[in-house]
């Protein structure tokens, strides 16, 4: 049976990875702060600290890791004003996204085999921005920088890709405005997400790129009517 270990496995998308792969016959385990779905191992970890992430792969005690999927991180994209923006609050969530895959991958690499995968969840918001999104936007880029140097540093061995979603949402109640503004003509789904981390899994040619699931909203022209 092959092994994964997703981050931030209690979150929307992280629960619906946990899901699919579990479906897909993997044996998943979910390091969070909280316990993620029913059937999936938890193992309680702070991505963001490093004796935390040593303690939770003690815990795990797996031999052989397959999939990394670093997710974690915190999920609101705005800090405020960056004149007011603290620095502890712009380490608070840099480190959760972008430290929090450097850590877990150090860890991960020791345990990966040949053809094991690493998927980073980084976001459209590395490459577009809404105002004072600073550390989340500065995050995410580094997650794609991240990604195509691990790419060229542990390659062949290991392929690591990284996804870049749009807006997913679990909520049933969303505008048709919502949905209409997409090309794709809907928001996303976490099985979105899920399908492409199957894809990338198994994309034995594919390493250092980044995979835009958007609904096609990068590629629209948007001006001020």
């Amino acid at each position: 049976m092959k092994t994964a270990i997703i981050t931030g496995g209690a979150g929307l998308i992280g629960t619906g990875l946990c899901r699919s792969l579990t479906d897909n016959g993997y044996e998943v385990a979910s390091f969070d702060m909280e316990p993620g779905p029913e059937g999936v191992r938890h193992v309680h970890c702070d991505v963001a600290d490093e004796a935390s992430v040593a303690d939770a792969f003690g815990e795990l005690g797996w031999r052989r890791l397959d999939l990394l999927v670093n997710n974690a991180g915190i999920a609101s994209p705005g800090n405020g004003s960056i004149a007011e923006l603290s620095l502890s609050e712009w380490r608070r969530v840099t480190d959760s996204h972008l430290t929090g895959a450097f850590l877990m991958t150090r860890s991960a690499v020791p345990l990966m085999e040949e053809g094991a995968s690493i998927i980073n969840m980084a976001s459209t918001r590395a490459f577009m921005s809404e105002p004072q999104t600073e550390a989340y936007a500065a995050a995410k880029g580094g997650l794609v920088a991240l990604t195509h140097a691990l790419a060229i540093s542990l390659g062949p061995k290991i392929r690591v890709n990284a996804i870049a979603p749009g807006w997913i949402s679990g909520e049933t109640d969303l505008r048709p405005v919502d949905h209409e503004q997409h090309p794709a003509g809907r928001v996303g789904r976490p099985q979105d997400i899920a399908s492409a981390v199957l894809y990338l899994a198994s994309a034995g040619f594919m390493t250092g790129q980044v995979l835009t699931l958007d609904g096609g909203m990068m590629r629209k022209m948007i001006y001020a009517g």
